[in-house]
């Protein structure tokens, strides 16, 4: 849809994607349970009583004593599905949990999942070697708009990914591939408590901060905390995956040239639409 990920639309629509998810996948347990039988300790457990994920955040602020700071309800009809469950039954005690899938998302040249892309154009190493990735989303953009040169392919290149200081860019592609390190990390603990209040076990959800400190660890910390989020996975900062600028100095990518030359693309499926691919080389 083109949503940047750092607006509320992009939270909301985490939330609607996860309640369709979580809603498809407990009634389909449900009915496993009617061809299969249900697991052996479902009678007395929650699905039993009646309680579902977002019924559990009621039990998690009564345990605290402290209201928990994310947005209910949802679109789809829960009271029908909470029957359901209780007659026929579930076939599985635990059914949703998302995983870390960084590596295999990379392998398959897509993003990984929950999170936005920490940059742009980024090196991988592997047994191989070295190579660099670039977003193919971002090249498909500029592409589009005529803007994937020679110039605006090294000014990315030195900026590490970061649009922003890229000249000549349109403010509405700046704003749409803003980079993990760009966004605010409540955004993406937002995003996250929304999932979070349908999954009935956790979320493998790695946070940003550029150069961390004490006081901003506490306060992301605490904020993910009162979101009611279970768990968190690694605290990413800024340094280990910097792009090698040796190659490209200042002047030469503040300098602008009166002639555009079309770059070559470097991205996983490059060879297969016949276009140059620098791990490649």
């Amino acid at each position: 849809k083109g949503i940047p990920f750092d607006s509320d639309e992009a939270v909301e629509l985490a939330d609607q994607v996860m309640e369709f998810i979580a809603y498809e996948a407990y009634s389909a347990s449900s009915d496993l349970a009617v061809e299969r039988g249900p697991y052996l300790t479902f009678p007395g457990s929650k699905w039993d009583r009646g309680l579902l994920p977002p019924d559990t955040l009621e039990l998690l602020e009564q345990e605290r004593g402290l209201p928990i700071q994310v947005k209910r309800g949802g679109k789809l009809d829960w009271e029908a599905l909470r029957k359901k469950i209780q007659t026929q039954g579930m076939r599985n005690s635990n059914v949703l949990a998302i995983a870390p899938t960084a590596t295999i998302s990379n392998i398959m040249g897509s993003s990984p999942s929950i999170e936005p892309l920490y940059s742009n154009m980024y090196v991988k190493s592997n047994l191989s070697g070295d190579f660099v990735v670039l977003n193919p989303y971002l090249v498909r953009d500029l592409k589009a708009l005529g803007l994937w040169t020679e110039e605006i392919r090294k000014q990315i290149k030195y900026f590490d990914g970061d649009l922003s200081q890229v000249a000549g860019l349109p403010p509405h592609l700046v704003e749409r591939y803003k980079t993990a390190f760009q966004i605010s990390w409540r955004r993406i603990i937002d995003a996250a408590a929304r999932r979070q209040k349908w999954i009935d076990q956790s979320q493998s959800l790695n946070l940003y901060l550029a150069q961390p400190d004490m006081k901003e660890l506490s306060h992301m910390y605490r904020y993910a905390w009162h979101a009611g989020l279970k768990t968190t996975y690694y605290l990413r900062t800024l340094g280990a995956s910097a792009i090698e600028k040796s190659t490209v100095s200042r002047e030469e990518v503040l300098t602008q040239w009166g002639s555009s030359v079309s770059a070559a693309v470097c991205r996983w499926n490059a060879e297969n639409d016949g276009e140059a691919c620098e791990a490649c080389q």
